[in-house]
């Protein structure tokens, strides 16, 4: 057999291998094995593309990062509409108390979602420490259906990453 064939196969069979492992991996676990995972990779990238060294090391931390702070979700799922009427009511709320100078300034720093707390329910995991939903600053309204149950909590004024949403920390917007 030829060796273009036998890396692909090789490479396929170590990640089957390597998530099958995780699945009983604890979410800071499992973000520790992904976000080093993730900034390897993209340092190597980088490298290969032409970065220094220290560009290719700062670009592989900062992926790591993003990577890792996203695996603390601990579950997603559909929202009551309790919890939409909360989280809408907390956006609102919040936003509503920003200074022109911040909203100026979330746009230059290009913040479009922000991440708000709802209320917990009975579907939200027993390791949750926080339901938070999304909500667009451009049409002023919640984001999607989804409430994502974390077991982290991100600092508030921190980006975090739920889903495909870089979303400002807000927490009960208050």
């Amino acid at each position: 057999m030829k060796l273009t064939f036998i890396r692909p196969i090789t490479l396929v069979t170590s990640i089957a291998i390597l998530v099958a492992g995780c699945e009983n991996m604890t979410p800071g676990e499992n973000a520790a094995v992904f976000g080093s995972g993730a900034g390897i990779l993209a340092g190597s990238l980088a490298r290969a593309a032409g970065a220094s060294t220290g560009e290719s090391i700062a670009i592989g931390a900062a992926t790591g990062a993003v990577v890792a702070m996203t695996t603390y979700i601990i579950a997603k799922r559909r929202a009551t509409e309790k919890q939409r009427q909360i989280a809408e009511q907390r956006a609102r709320v919040y936003y509503g108390r920003l200074s022109p100078a911040k909203k100026t300034a979330l746009k230059k720093k290009k913040v479009r979602y922000i991440a708000v707390d709802t209320a917990k329910d009975e579907q939200t995991s027993p390791k949750a420490k926080k339901a938070v939903m999304i909500w667009d600053t451009q049409t002023e309204s919640v984001a999607g259906n989804n409430v994502y149950d974390v077991q982290s909590t991100p600092s508030v004024g921190s980006t975090a990453k739920f889903d495909t949403y870089s979303a400002e920390y807000v927490g009960a917007g208050g």
